[in-house]
């Protein structure tokens, strides 16, 4: 699993601003989650594709899901079932669409909801051959940020990078993620490569 070294820093929200080339296309897929379908339109899938699958989903968060426990909290809705036999409040997702950059940086960005909290997550596989950062934003209701920085570094293997859980405001719906990837060269000022949103409508890459 790749090693990542986070920093959190909580900010009031300002525009992200970020050069890139065309945008790159979606990977095709689609996926189930807990959010209704009205509410999902136009706003990427609600399930794993691509790159969610290799991390079991984001509705069970990890936990394994498999057999007659886990497939009867997942149909209740109510939870999954942990390695003891208790259930596990169920993890609600919003997922963009799976995004991969003509420099090998593939990534899919969703919001979580669990518990009363909600965070920002993103999942990606860094084939660029060259060591990125990535800066990960969750954008909350009134203006509120919270914004995480990852080291990335190359290799085949997916990894992900989140933001802290903070408790919820309002639905999943109000929230944003959007993921930036970049070269890591120590200044700041690399050309950005990818950007993967929770909503379809932001994506780009060069």
């Amino acid at each position: 699993m790749i090693g990542l070294a986070a920093v959190v820093v909580t900010a009031t929200l300002v525009p992200l601003v970020a050069s890139a080339g065309p945008a790159a296309g979606p990977r095709p897929g689609t996926g189930t989650g807990t959010v209704p379908d009205d509410d999902a339109k136009g706003l990427g899938t609600t399930g794993p594709t691509g790159l969610l699958q290799g991390f079991g989903t984001p509705e069970t968060d990890g936990l394994d899901a498999s057999g007659p426990d886990g497939a009867e909290g997942m149909e209740g809705g109510s939870g999954v079932s942990g390695g003891d036999g208790e259930a596990v409040p169920r993890t609600d997702s919003r997922c963009g669409p799976e995004l991969a950059s003509a420099d090998g940086i593939e990534a899919q960005t969703c919001v979580l909801t669990r518990g009363g909290r909600t965070w920002g997550r993103t999942y990606y596989r860094n084939a660029t051959g060259e060591e990125l950062t990535s800066v990960l934003t969750l954008m909350a209701p009134g203006g509120r940020t919270v914004q995480t920085n990852c080291d990335v570094e190359a290799g085949d293997e997916p990894g992900t990078c989140e933001t802290a859980r903070e408790p919820s405001r309002g639905s999943a719906s109000d929230y944003r993620a959007i993921a930036e990837f970049a070269v890591h060269d120590g200044t700041g000022d690399a050309p950005l490569l990818l950007r993967s949103g929770s909503n379809s409508q932001e994506f780009t890459g060069r």
